[in-house]
């Protein structure tokens, strides 16, 4: 084979792996390293869950309950409008006393698992719609004049760069010192709309399913 005809090749299964990616994401956790892990048998872990999928959306569904227990315990100290920087403190990782999980290279996985698993596709766009509810009622509470579609397009704009945020962090390896540039910009970013932010018209319903 000729150098030429092994790059070919080569970016043949380049090109097919980034499609299989695309459309599938990457496979589930196997049952043995699960077994490993918790010092069961996979035949037990397997009779739970004989379902990869159900596991995986029950990953899903344990990961949201660590960060309701959180939000709720501290929410409950705090009287509104200062609920809104508690928040957002939080998921930047600056609230005293209250350090955010440190799951997200498994919400990453949850995220690829997405592309080819509609439980778990289904499960996180609940989960973060959810939050963006939760963001947009606190931004109403603290900035009440505000329009509510604005409230809608900042907490949707959140939850991108707070995901955004943490894949680089948390992911790929930046230094946490990026925590306070992204918090800041959602400071930014509200003060722009209290002050001349009109919200947009014509993108259809926030948090609205695509075709």
């Amino acid at each position: 084979m000729t150098g030429q005809e092994n790059n070919t090749t080569k970016n043949r299964i380049l090109d097919g792996t980034l499609i299989a990616l695309q459309k599938h994401g990457l496979p589930p956790i196997s049952y043995d390293l699960i077994a490993a892990e918790t010092g069961l048998s996979r035949q037990l872990v397997r009779y739970h869950y004989p379902e990869a999928d159900d596991l995986m959306v029950a990953v899903c569904d344990r990961l949201a309950a660590v960060y309701r227990q959180l939000l709720v315990t501290h929410a409950s100290r705090l009287e509104t409008p200062v609920r809104l920087d508690m928040f957002l403190d939080f998921y930047f990782d600056l609230l005293d006393g209250a350090a955010k999980p440190r799951d997200d290279r498994a919400y990453d996985a949850m995220m690829s698992l997405s592309a080819s698993s509609r439980g778990v596709r289904e499960n996180l766009r609940g989960q973060y719609t959810l939050l963006g509810q939760v963001i947009a009622h606190e931004i109403n509470t603290a900035h009440p004049t505000m329009p509510a579609r604005a409230t809608q397009e900042l907490a949707y704009i959140f939850v991108c760069l707070m995901y955004g945020h943490w894949k680089m962090v948390a992911s790929l390896g930046l230094s946490e010192a990026h925590n306070k540039v992204s918090r800041a910009a959602m400071d930014r970013l509200i003060r722009s709309y209290v002050d001349a932010g009109d919200p947009l018209q014509d993108v259809g319903h926030i948090w609205g399913i695509g075709a």
